[in-house]
């Protein structure tokens, strides 16, 4: 598949390169605002075509877009895509709000033959399937799941600057960067909680640097960490009578281990590269034609960004007023 991305950040780089390695894509457009970016980004991975003009790009040859622009930019970028009929992988978090879901949705409905993924990349980890199926045939008693990383441009914000994922024009803050892989693990593993609270810490700019959510299920609840102010080196874990699971960030999955009156591995060998798995499902089932692996897979995505939104309802963050 000819494959198109917008947004040549070290992340994009990482996917054209899971997604070269699975054999089922080729580098064939690359879209930035500036000539010289774009150039640049071919130079470093594979040849392809730049592009500066969006409707440009999107009217080439391609048969699957990658989205990896600022948060907020997101699913305006998506419904462009799948308006040209193309195929999309688009960075969590896909949206921002719910009007941004819906319209989606509607997108979908109107041009059936396309599919939209959002690459949520841990979901397709062969260590999440081991915590999801130990938890399905376990009484759960409760959970902590954090990710917390210093964030490589929280120094830049500190100095004045206002980087995207620290600005509320651009949809960012913890939440969104790092706590939506912590939702989604919640909502994949254990369902959609009865409620969902979400206690921000917020800097000056009114974005969360930090942040914890408590979700309730019957019986027991959840409590999700996410940070980006600061480096977490607990563990993630999830507790059922005298065991517990324990591994690192949902985010990441490089341990996880049962832990009772003896300590078993339970860790799985996974590729080097973490976007390779994703990459590779969304490969077969665009190519399998499968509308129900697609259809699952945004059924999720949308429990996911209702607990989303009611999250950052609690938490009074809100980026209608901010998108451009």
């Amino acid at each position: 598949m000819k494959l198109g991305i917008i947004g040549t950040n070290w992340i994009t780089a990482q996917f054209v390169a899971a997604a070269q390695a699975s054999g089922a894509y080729t580098l064939s457009a690359v879209y930035s605002r500036r000539a010289e970016t774009a150039e640049a980004f071919i130079a470093k991975t594979a040849p392809a075509v730049a592009y500066t003009d969006l409707a440009a790009f999107l009217a080439s040859d391609l048969d699957v877009v990658y989205i990896a622009s600022p948060n907020s930019l997101h699913a305006a970028q998506t419904l462009q895509a799948v308006a040209a009929g193309k195929h999309v992988i688009v960075e969590k978090p896909m949206v921002a709000s719910l009007d941004e879901l819906a319209a989606i949705q509607d997108a979908l409905a109107a041009h059936p033959g396309v599919m939209v993924f959002e690459a949520a990349r841990h979901v397709h980890d062969p260590n999440f399937a081991v915590i999801r199926d130990w938890v399905a045939t376990h009484d759960i008693a409760g959970a902590d799941l954090r990710y917390a990383k210093y964030s490589s441009r929280y120094d830049a914000y500190l100095a004045g600057e206002n980087p995207n994922i620290f600005s509320p024009r651009f949809a960012g803050g913890a939440l969104m960067d790092l706590g939506v892989y912590l939702v989604y693990a919640a909502v994949a593993w254990f369902g959609v909680p009865e409620s969902a609270q979400y206690l921000p810490h917020k800097l000056a700019n009114g974005i969360d640097g930090s942040g914890t959510a408590r979700l309730q299920y019957p019986g027991f609840d959840v409590t999700l960490t996410a940070g980006k102010t600061f480096n977490s080196l607990a563990p993630s874990e999830i507790y059922s009578g005298r065991e517990t699971l324990s591994f690192d960030s949902p985010g990441e999955l490089n341990r996880v281990a049962l832990v009772g009156e003896q300590e078993r591995e339970l860790t799985v060998a996974k590729a080097a590269n973490p976007m390779a798995d994703e990459a590779a499902d969304f490969a077969a089932i665009i190519t399998r034609d499968d509308r129900q692996a697609a259809a699952d897979l945004m059924a999720l995505a949308t429990k996911v960004h209702r607990v989303m939104a009611q999250l950052r309802q609690s938490g009074g963050i809100d980026f209608t007023n901010n998108a451009e």
